[in-house]
């Protein structure tokens, strides 16, 4: 175990200062949370705009394929009513050949009428027909009137009652291999309200007449003019499907795969055909993808007749999303990284300073018990030394002028002044450490050889370390003097009380060695060994402290002074120790050339 004492060192401790350390930490942790939280926020606003603007954008799109749905099947109307024209100057209808564009949109209508005869016509073979289908057809097409005939043009099945007499002439005229007679924008009939359809059968059989009102054949205009124009405009880019539904519930033309529910009248198309909503949309699922669902009112000859649900991917959009959302993400992740490594670096420097002024209070503690300690050697000093003396003077007369006669009193007498004596040492040895502490501190220095320092120390002891069997060992790192700036006196009184501990750590025969060698770094290091009983790291927090001390004799004040002068020279000390294995003292001392350099 090692402990550094030095202007550098870092002492551990418990005191409630160390809490601060991680004050600041915690408020960097709690800023990084509120911005992070701020960053979230305003993320998630701004990807809401995104969608919105993404929404609005598709809703703008299903508006424009609505619109050209409008004016194609507009078109589409207005050639199919372009049959008969009227003469501006004479009032009259003239005839006006129809041309392609025109002939297209009354074609289609034409073929969805006659589809529709033949499908009734192929039930009636099967014979699965009767009034009531026919009653049924008529409502779901918005038809005046299905008739059935036979080869006589008797009625065989009819869905209403109408006069017999309006099908005069529908059995004439009819051309081709399958008899076809179309007059859908004439009239037929007394009503002469009517238009119709006849189809023959090829073998002359049977009739199947179809008759429309001025409602239905709008209705049946209309229709054809909407499938046409879904038809020309068509799916792709996104369009997953599109479907127009009249007021009736009626579907007037879709395409694609129709969502369920979308083709029927619910609330929302309710106030959209009402004009209380100009358009509306949500995010549906169908197929396995999002869509995001368009409800549109459908104009055509400016009146509302009906709505348009067209359903747009959003493929597109939900990417832009999610790449917006991501970086996002690893923005969040890279702010919370600087946030984290930030946080690191400040509860490093905050407990570094914390610790540094922990340091500081224990110094400036340190000092101001040497200083007390000092004020008080004067008086002590003082006070003590003379009685002392005067104790010790008459304790020798007395041992040497009034012992006892009988030996057994002599022995007892003689044993009680050398007692007396000794503890008279130990006082004058405290009063001396007093005196060492009242004098002035402050140190002088000059370039001296540490080596030259640390021989004269040794042969001081090495008599004393022979008698109790101590052998000491010194290597020196190389035959250069190794010059440092010091207060000589001082270090060798520094360097002379770790060579005494170092003895009174030993217990019978053993070992002290001492070495000196430049470190590398611009210090020399001095190493002081014993193969004493070594320390626990308890007593190695403590060992520098005024207040401490492990023997049972003594203040405690040596290793204090020690620490004080090494840092007095800008020095530090490093303390190794092993229970039972012994001590290690490495004090490391700025070498000549650094203190130049200071200079």
């Amino acid at each position: 175990m090692e402990k550094k004492l030095s202007k550098d060192t870092i002492w551990q401790s418990s005191s409630p200062r160390h809490k601060g350390a991680f004050l600041r930490p915690l408020i960097v942790a709690l800023v990084m949370l509120l911005f992070l939280s701020l960053i979230l926020v305003m993320g998630i606003m701004d990807m809401r705009r995104l969608d919105k603007t993404l929404v609005g954008f598709m809703e703008n799109r299903g508006l424009d394929i609505i619109t050209t749905v409008e004016n194609v099947a507009q078109e589409n109307l207005a050639y199919m009513y372009q049959t008969f024209k009227k003469d501006k100057e004479k009032s009259e209808k003239t005839f006006v050949p129809l041309k392609d564009e025109e002939f297209s949109p009354q074609k289609a209508l034409t073929n969805g009428l006659v589809d529709l005869a033949r499908e009734i016509d192929t039930k009636w073979k099967a014979e699965h027909l009767d009034e009531e289908d026919l009653r049924e057809i008529a409502d779901r097409e918005d038809l005046w009137l299905i008739a059935v005939l036979d080869e006589r043009g008797r009625i065989v099945f009819k869905s209403r009652e109408f006069l017999a007499d309006l099908l005069t002439g529908t059995n004439q005229n009819m051309t081709g291999d399958e008899g076809l007679i179309i007059d859908l924008f004439n009239r037929f009939g007394k009503l002469n309200e009517i238009g119709y359809i006849a189809l023959r059968r090829k073998d002359e059989s049977g009739t199947i007449l179809i008759a429309l009102d001025s409602a239905g054949l709008r209705y049946w205009s209309t229709k054809i003019a909407i499938k046409k124009a879904i038809e020309e405009v068509g799916l792709g880019q996104g369009l997953t499907y599109l479907s127009v539904i009249n007021r009736n519930g009626k579907v007037l033309g879709q395409a694609g795969d129709i969502r369920e529910g979308s083709d029927k009248i619910d609330n929302i198309a309710l106030d959209v055909m009402n004009e209380k909503l100009k358009k509306t949309s949500h995010k549906v699922a169908s197929g396995g993808c999002e869509l995001l669902e368009i409800t549109v009112p459908v104009r055509l000859d400016n009146k509302i007749a009906g709505f348009a649900r067209l359903g747009l991917s959003r493929e597109s959009s939900d990417k832009i999303l999610r790449k917006n959302r991501n970086r996002m993400i690893i923005f969040m992740i890279f702010i919370m990284a600087i946030g984290i490594l930030s946080m690191f670096v400040l509860y490093l420097n905050q407990k570094k300073y914390s610790l540094r002024m922990e340091e500081m209070g224990n110094r400036l503690q340190q000092a101001e018990k040497l200083s007390a300690l000092g004020q008080l050697a004067a008086g002590v000093a003082h006070e003590i030394r003379n009685p002392l003396n005067a104790i010790s003077m008459a304790s020798q007369r007395i041992r040497r002028e009034y012992p006892p006669d009988e030996e057994e009193k002599k022995r007892g007498f003689h044993h009680i002044t050398g007692i007396i004596r000794d503890e008279i040492k130990r006082l004058n040895r405290i009063v001396e450490e007093f005196v060492i502490f009242s004098r002035n501190r402050r140190l002088e220095f000059s370039d001296h050889s540490i080596t030259d320092v640390l021989e004269r120390i040794v042969s001081l002891i090495r008599e004393e370390a022979d008698l109790k069997g101590i052998d000491i060992k010194t290597v020196w790192g190389n035959n250069d003097p190794l010059i440092i700036p010091m207060d000589v006196d001082k270090v060798r009184q520094a360097f002379y009380n770790l060579l005494k501990n170092a003895m009174e750590a030993i217990s019978g025969k053993g070992t002290i060695t001492i070495s000196a060698e430049p470190n590398g770094r611009g210090m020399t290091s001095i190493k002081i060994s014993d193969t004493g009983c070594g320390l626990t790291p308890d007593e190695i927090d403590r060992i520098f402290d005024p207040e401490y001390t492990t023997k049972e004799k003594g203040l405690g004040l040596g290793l204090s002074l020690v620490h004080e002068i090494i840092r007095g020279h800008g020095g530090e000390i490093h303390v190794e120790s092993k229970v039972g294995a012994g001590t290690t003292f490495d004090i490391l001392l700025p070498m000549e050339n650094r203190e130049k350099g200071r200079e």
